[in-house]
């Protein structure tokens, strides 16, 4: 599914068929056929959407001529409702800039991405596509942060009931926490990897724009907290898992 997006008098607005500097939003259902379309359409490398639509493609950037694509990993709920199973994974979303739009694609329905539509983030402009991307990352990483604080609430709570007696369920529980937190390491990791990558390469763009770098920097800043957390969180799912 293709929607375009413009913002018109502050208010994000969908359009019929895409204009100049417009947002395109790739979600699924999808198929082959429509990706090689949608690639010609807009003159991008198809492998730039397929790339995007692997769950183990790793967070990176790329050039090709004048088109740029950022992979980021986000985390999602697991569809797989099985003990034992993580709780939360983490997948790619593919942000493609083209020197006429900016493209966004992802083999789930995305909630960071549902947000922009929905316009709960406030103060983001389609059109202006450096600032675009970090509020994408910024949302991103602040979806870490909210997950985490669930998942170590949970934690908390399965804690307690330990305490009393040692219960496999409970244990189990445990893991699936666990498991959940070693996607975040490694997605954050590699988020932090790409921005700093993004940052020294200034891929954005937005060196000599003193607003957008602070921005970035917090973004940073936010994404080490989080990794570092997760750390943590791990470390102490480590000591009740751990035979």
């Amino acid at each position: 599914m293709v929607k375009y997006f413009l913002k018109k008098n502050g208010v994000l607005e969908t359009l019929e068929k895409p204009e100049p500097s417009c947002w395109v939003n790739i979600s699924p259902p999808f198929n082959q056929e429509e990706l090689t379309r949608i690639a010609a359409q807009f003159g991008i490398p198809l492998d730039f959407l397929t790339d995007s639509l692997d769950v183990d493609e790793r967070s990176r950037y790329e050039r090709e001529d004048d088109v740029r694509l950022i992979v980021v990993n986000t985390p999602l709920i697991n569809e797989l409702d099985e003990e034992n199973e993580a709780i939360y994974i983490t997948v790619p979303i593919g942000i493609i800039l083209t020197i006429d739009h900016i493209i966004t694609i992802s083999a789930y329905e995305n909630p960071i991405i549902q947000m922009f539509i929905d316009g709960k983030v406030k103060n983001f402009i389609p059109t202006d596509e450096p600032h675009f991307v970090l509020k994408i990352l910024e949302q991103n990483v602040f979806r870490f942060l909210n997950c985490l604080k669930k998942l170590n609430l949970k934690r908390n709570l399965i804690e307690k009931e330990l305490y009393d007696s040692s219960k496999n369920r409970e244990l189990r529980q445990l893991l699936s926490i666990e498991k959940s937190l070693v996607y975040f390491v490694n997605s954050l990791s590699a988020n932090e990897l790409l921005k700093m990558k993004m940052k020294r390469s200034d891929f954005l763009g937005i060196r000599a724009d003193e607003d957008k770098t602070d921005l970035f920097e917090d973004i940073i800043i936010d994404n080490t907290q989080a990794l570092e957390m997760s750390n943590v969180y791990t470390n102490i799912c480590l000591l009740y898992t751990s035979p």
